[in-house]
């Protein structure tokens, strides 16, 4: 039988991460040491009081119902969480849980975008950022993030008929996969530009608390007219290494915020209750242990970047995030290439730039999910490689 599927299913192909895992297996049965810095999982655990409410709360038969929608108590939770982190005031109509971000974004689409829209994404970019608007069959415009301008886009150089065309932005600081901030004036000029267009701001905040260099992460909702205009997306997950729980939280406009609510009701029937007990423990306990764990990332963020540099690789610190974004090496201009050689040959794994967009290429990004000990050993690997010798 012959199956014919659809044209956005045959739009969307495998992604690089099935490629490096495939030759990552082939190098560890030929019994090579790896340092996998390609896939952001953390690897530090929960706080120990997040695990302790899950299983109390998995414990109970009643909570294997249906939840349907987020309990009052998380709700609250959040406000309460929200204000003390970002100082901003929330309706819990302001408020909506999620199934992580990516199926935040990819929804959200559905809710604002018509066949034929034009929505606003950065070059190089998260792909879910392009992926959730093309489902809709949506036009994508692709804003550009070059070094020069410090991975900030130049918002007055986005063509006026563009600009009076596009339904959303999608914007997220600090960036993944560039890790770089953005400065507060780069918030009160996007602001002024979507009030300018009528254009709806969505900004990815999943890194909000990993910012280096005694910097502070802050949230679109804080400055004035940010509610007005948008919505902002806020993970548990590398906040509180609550990745396979999946939650996140939309927050902000509260027309956006109902609609979406009210499309998520036709396929979702809520998030597991023990799961948003235990995202309650996370935003009402302990704040010290996220400050700890920032320390950490960034011990590991100058053990890699300096070590590389040490070795003759110009790797910029990061900024913020738990990757490193990586300029390839001189005498190297393909990333893939490079990132299949650079394996092959000190057992290092990091993606190609190219996989975030074209502007991506002739850079790498690498995570830091090792200790500072076992960086210092892939940076040793890498230097005994002779890779960089080319």
């Amino acid at each position: 039988m012959e199956f014919h599927f659809s044209e956005k299913a045959m739009r969307i192909e495998e992604g690089i991460f099935a490629l490096l895992n495939t030759k990552k297996n082939e190098l560890i049965e030929r019994g090579r040491t790896i340092y996998n810095l390609s896939v952001g999982t953390p690897d530090f655990q929960p706080p120990q009081h997040v695990i302790d409410a899950v299983c109390e709360a998995a414990a109970k038969p009643e909570n294997y119902k249906y939840a349907l929608v987020e309990l009052p108590e998380l709700l609250t939770a959040a406000q309460g969480f929200f204000r003390r982190r970002f100082g901003i005031e929330l309706e819990t109509t302001e408020i909506m849980e999620l199934y992580g971000s990516q199926e935040g974004m990819t929804h959200l689409a559905w809710v604002l975008c018509n066949p034929g829209d034009l929505v606003l994404v950065p070059n190089p970019g998260y792909p879910i950022f392009s992926i959730g608007p093309q489902l809709c069959d949506a036009e994508v415009w692709e804003y550009p993030l070059l070094p020069e301008n410090g991975f900030l886009p130049k918002l007055a150089e986005i063509p006026e008929d563009v600009a009076r065309r596009a339904k959303f932005i999608v914007v997220g600081y600090p960036g993944n996969p560039t890790c770089k901030t953005a400065p507060d004036s780069f918030y009160r000029e996007l602001i002024a530009f979507a009030k300018k267009y009528e254009i709806i701001i969505l900004h990815d905040n999943a890194y909000a608390d990993l910012v280096f260099g005694g910097q502070k992460g802050v949230s679109l909702l804080s400055f004035e007219g940010g509610k007005e205009v948008g919505i902002e997306f806020y993970s548990l997950s590398k906040t509180f290494n609550y990745t396979g729980a999946r939650v996140s939280f939309a927050i902000g406009n509260h027309e956006i915020i109902q609609k979406f609510k009210a499309l998520r009701t036709q396929f979702d029937y809520g998030t597991f209750l023990p799961v948003q007990y235990g995202a309650i423990a996370a935003l009402t306990g302990p704040f010290d242990g996220v400050l700890r764990q920032r320390e950490e990332y960034e011990k590991r963020n100058h053990a890699l970047c300096q070590g590389l540099r040490d070795i003759g690789w110009n790797v910029p610190d990061s900024e913020g995030t738990m990757f490193v974004w990586a300029p390839l090496p001189e005498g190297y201009s393909n990333s893939e290439e490079f990132c299949m050689e650079l394996m092959e040959r000190s057992g290092v794994i990091c993606v190609p730039g190219s996989s975030f967009g074209s502007l991506g290429e002739g850079f790498v990004r690498m995570a830091l999910v090792l200790p500072p000990e076992e960086l210092k050993k892939a940076v040793e690997s890498i230097r005994e490689s002779g890779i960089l010798k080319k």
